[in-house]
Order: structure tokens, then sequence, then C-alpha cells
């Protein structure tokens, strides 16, 4: 079964400059504690079908996830799907972001969440526990890009 949490943070950046910010996927380990590391493939700009692999660790436990950009659209909208196989795995997830005014920016994120094998069994936790973590997850991704 799979479900979905999310948060929305409104950033006192201009737009352009939070999309770029988010469009980097090497910035997640400023605002994502569980990213021990990231690496882009190829290198130079974000686009469609970009992956990002990473080393997290969760509940003590190190994986590789790869993340492949699906759908980009500049100063709108971020896209991806895990392309790993892991326990739970981050289906499809991305960036809603939308401009305020000149200076601020709302940003909503999503991931659904689904386990596979074994992984069904946790599923609902590792959800439950995002869910909890969501608004804390937004303001730190709010502090990242106002402080870059």
């Amino acid at each position: 079964m799979a479900g979905q949490f999310e948060a929305t943070v409104e950033i006192d950046r201009p737009v352009a400059e939070v999309y770029a910010f988010l469009a980097e996927g090497t910035n997640d380990p400023k605002f994502s504690p569980r990213v021990l590391r990231i690496d882009k493939s190829p290198d130079g700009p974000t686009a469609v079908g970009t992956v990002f692999t990473s080393t997290v660790k969760d509940a003590g436990m190190k994986t590789q996830r790869q993340f492949k950009i699906t759908e980009l659209e500049r100063d709108r909208k971020i896209r991806w799907a895990e392309q790993s196989r892991n326990i739970v795995m981050a289906v499809e997830g991305g960036y809603d972001i939308e401009s305020i005014s000149d200076t601020k920016t709302r940003v909503r994120i999503f991931n659904v969440l689904e386990g596979r094998g074994i992984g069904k069994l946790i599923a609902g936790l590792a959800l439950s526990q995002a869910r909890k973590d969501a608004p804390a997850f937004g303001n730190r991704i709010k502090a990242a890009i106002e402080s870059s």
C-alpha cells in the first residue's frame, strides 16, 4: 500500500532562486540530514533523465538511492521517481513551486512511499514518521534556501 506525505512552506526568495536551488539535487544534504552523500549524472544542468545517486541513513541502516528526474517545468515543477529497489521507496515525488511575490515563493514537497517485499510490513511506520517530520522537513528546506 502506497501513501503520501507532504509539506508546504513559504520561502523569502524569488521563484527563480528557489527553483535553481531545488533543481540542483546535490543541495539535498543541506536540508536532509539522512542524506550522507549525493552525486549527479550526467554533470551539467539538471534535466529530465538526470539521476541523483545518494547514500542515506534511515533507522541506523545505510542504503543507496537513485532518483531519476521525470519532469521539469522551470520555476514551477520538479518531479522524480526512485529507480533503486529498497524495501521502502519513494515511487514518486516532487516540488510544486509558486511565485507569491517578487521576493516570496511557496513550495510544496511530496513523496509517495511504497513498501516492497518485507517493506510492506514497515511502510506504514515509515510513512507515519515521514508525515510527522514533514513540517520540520519543509522548514529545513526553507532555512537552507534562505541561507544560501
